[in-house]
């Protein structure tokens, strides 16, 4: 069954076990870092690339500005805490700066207090004390940037250290080879990461997920061969024999059936792909397509109102149910769906015109001054 090129462009990028799907291939990499974030383990790989050759990133907090500490109330424990971080004795600051984050109504205070234990934690090799910090910086100042600035920074430092003690404590373990996969993935480098998940499948051929990410990485390269194609398909078949509930592979197997023109293996596998998984939103979207694409119209209107539900500004949804409608014979419901398309699509394009114009008046990087 031949396989069409075009179907990478709508492939979705798998993350971690439960292989989270993102649709659009252009934006795969912010998928992909934001997917990483919500698992905690992004910044190491975002910032500092293969944890191997990373241990540069090591103390990226260590740069955190200063405050003084004469605002803090006179006498207060809080004023003692401050002065004794901002003099590098952290250690000493540590305990007092704890229990004073808890204690103090003062929210510009709390935040001075949470920032100075993050650089205090993370520039003593006391990293982990940062995490309480943390969790009220987190919490108290979600949009502050000089709080969101310091967390990367923190975050990035905690990953490197922890994929360090793995690579020290378990060499061998596929956990290292799926690590560095990871990271090469982030970098574009398809043919390297493949290589690293070819090896956990040397260690562990039955590890559930690893012949999803092969095959991810195998659609991911800008050009793949038509063996590749193959062997990507190949891989989602034999991932869906490891572990039979993984829709997303279900549905990768069904976008590639659809670009090959095999309508019914299409339909089959995106239907597997919706019932595995009710909030699948593309999947209905595939499975009404397939169904369009098959004339098979009455049968396409109810996944595509389904994913219409879900993602009510889709322009792409807003057509296929236009089609399918008209099919059915609808054609009050099929005008409707068309106005919206070309509503939904006008939307789209005036948001990129307004990003589009915001960064041609962002001001161009200066180069630094000849010393």
């Amino acid at each position: 069954m031949g396989i069409q090129a075009g179907a990478l462009r709508r492939l979705p990028f798998l993350l971690n076990t439960k292989f989270k799907l993102w649709s659009v291939r252009t934006l795969i990499v912010s998928a992909y870092n934001r997917q990483m974030l919500r698992s905690g383990s992004l910044w190491v790989r975002l910032l500092c690339g293969s944890f191997i050759v990373a241990t540069s990133c090591l103390g990226l907090a260590q740069g955190a500005p200063k405050n003084s500490a004469s605002a803090a109330p006179a006498g207060s424990e809080a004023q003692r805490a401050l002065a004794l971080a901002e003099a590098g004795q952290c250690k000493q600051a540590l305990p007092l700066l704890k229990k004073a984050i808890h204690q103090t109504s003062d929210k510009d205070l709390r935040k001075r207090i949470g920032l100075d234990g993050v650089h205090c934690a993370m520039t003593h090799d006391m990293a982990y004390e940062s995490l309480d910090f943390l969790a009220v910086l987190s919490r108290d100042f979600p949009r502050d940037p000089e709080v969101l600035y310091a967390a990367t920074h923190a975050y990035s430092d905690l990953a490197m250290r922890t994929s360090q003690d793995l690579a020290h404590e378990a060499p061998f373990s596929f956990q290292v080879h799926l690590l560095n996969a990871e990271a090469l993935e982030i970098q574009g480098k398809w043919d390297d990461a493949a290589a690293e998940y070819r090896k956990i499948l040397e260690i562990s051929p039955m590890q559930v997920g690893i012949h999803a990410r092969l095959g991810r990485a195998l659609l991911s390269k800008p050009q793949p061969s038509p063996a590749e194609l193959e062997q990507a398909q190949k891989n989602f078949q034999e991932e869906l024999e490891i572990d039979p509930r993984n829709a997303v592979a279900e549905f990768v197997l069904g976008q590639l059936a659809a670009d090959g023109n095999d309508t019914s293996t299409a339909i089959k596998h995106f239907s597997r792909a919706a019932k595995l998984d009710s909030g699948f939103m593309e999947a209905y979207l595939g499975l009404g397509t397939a169904y369009n694409s098959a004339k098979q119209f009455a049968d396409a209107i109810p996944p595509l109102e389904a994913y219409e539900k879900m993602a009510p500004d889709s322009p792409t949804g807003h057509y296929q149910l236009a089609v399918a409608y008209a099919g059915a014979g609808r054609r009050a419901d099929s005008n409707r769906e068309a106005a919206l398309q070309r509503q939904s699509s006008e939307d789209l394009e005036s948001v990129k015109r307004r990003a589009a114009t915001a960064l041609e008046k962002q001001p161009a990087p200066q180069a630094p001054e000849p010393k």
